[in-house]
């Protein structure tokens, strides 16, 4: 009996074979792969259900970043690019991310039927506290692209406590003016519903140009399965109101506003840009861009939302970037005694700062 337990010991030492699966590397593995594709939730809220994908361990001591994209787009074909960019990957890694689809707005969203009523604007930013709730975060940093910007800035105004830090890119405050309106109904009876997201997606250089991006997308648009629900969620975005933001009721955290400088949004961000608070904003306006900055320069705008966040408090620790420290240089010999803001200041790729810059009292539009 004693040869016979001695026997089965033996046999239970012997390692396992080559190649037999390791139950412990196998639960890393798929931890790892769940962490990169994200948790998917639905959830309720007043106007109807959201999509959200969450990044991350749900930390709540530091604020989740937030995002929210623009129309024709997703949240994986608008933020995929940045999020995935290896430099970003020490954000990431720092931070709880959480992507909003706008409803019906997710990859493989069911149809709309005919006649549905989509959530207004403002009903589109009522609809963000319910996700602060469900994932228990007491704030968060909002990331938004267009109507995403517009949608984050009136969640912004109605719940300022919950905001720590928003970064807009192609923001546009304004509602859709008579000209703005008879422009798109002549674009409406000209132009293909794929052909006018392009365009407003897209610079009239990238789209002249015929870039492989802009071709991604107008393959993209045009075989979506659920075009019906992106043609609602354009119609709401049109109908906006104007946010009346200005020097005396204006967004209370601070704010990086981001464009192209070939961006077909130019001109309502630099508008943007004059009615916020000048102490809290940055204007960052990026050279050889196009509509979709965070797309094909995420190097230029990972960095600079680094600096952003370390301008809030977090990621101290983090080196200064390149960028960071031609900013510095740039603020430390941009303000004048009077107080007045800088313009158009060009960043230099070779200058040096190596002290951190105070704390930023003027708006400043950045070229880099």
């Amino acid at each position: 009996m004693t040869t016979e337990l001695q026997e089965i010991a033996i046999t239970e030492e012997k390692p396992l074979l080559t190649g037999q699966p390791d139950p412990v590397k196998e639960a890393e593995l798929a931890a790892r792969i769940l962490l990169d594709q994200g948790q998917e939730h639905s959830i309720e809220t007043a106007h109807g259900l959201l999509h959200v994908t969450l990044h991350g361990s749900g930390n709540t001591r530091r604020p989740a970043i937030l995002t929210v994209h623009d129309v024709g787009l997703d949240h994986k074909s608008c933020f995929s690019a940045l999020f995935k960019f290896e430099e970003m990957q020490e954000i990431v890694k720092s931070f709880t991310v959480v992507h909003i689809d706008a409803p019906g707005q997710e990859e493989g969203a069911a149809a709309y039927p005919m006649g549905y009523q989509y959530p207004s604007m403002d009903q589109l930013a009522e609809m963000i506290p319910a996700v602060l709730q469900y994932f228990n975060f007491r704030t968060v940093i909002g990331v938004g692209v267009g109507a995403g910007s517009y949608i984050l800035s009136k969640f912004t105004l109605n719940s300022p406590d919950s905001v720590e830090g928003l970064v807009l890119i192609n923001m546009d405050p304004n509602a859709r003016g008579w000209m703005d309106w008879a422009a798109q109904k002549i674009t409406t009876l000209t132009s293909s519903f794929t052909e006018q997201i392009l365009s407003h997606l897209f610079s009239q250089e990238e789209l002249s140009a015929s870039t492989e991006l802009l071709q991604t997308h107008r393959e993209r648009i045009s075989k979506s399965p659920n075009l019906y629900n992106m043609e609602l969620f354009w119609k709401s975005y049109n109908s906006r109101r104007d946010l009346n933001i200005d020097r005396n009721s204006t967004l209370k955290c601070p704010v990086m506003l981001v464009v192209g400088d070939q961006a077909p949004h130019e001109e309502a961000a630099v508008e943007c840009n004059s009615k916020l608070d000048p102490t809290t904003t940055s204007f960052l306006k990026m050279a050889d861009a196009g509509g979709l900055p965070q797309l094909t320069q995420p190097s230029k705008l990972t960095e600079a939302f680094k600096y952003f966040i370390q301008g809030m408090g977090y990621m101290a620790s983090s080196c200064m970037t390149r960028l960071s420290r031609s900013r510095t240089t740039s603020l430390s010999s941009s303000y004048s005694l009077e107080g007045s803001r800088s313009r158009s200041r060009t960043l230099s790729q070779g200058s040096q700062g190596g002290q951190m810059p105070p704390s930023p009292s003027h708006t400043m539009e950045v070229s880099c």
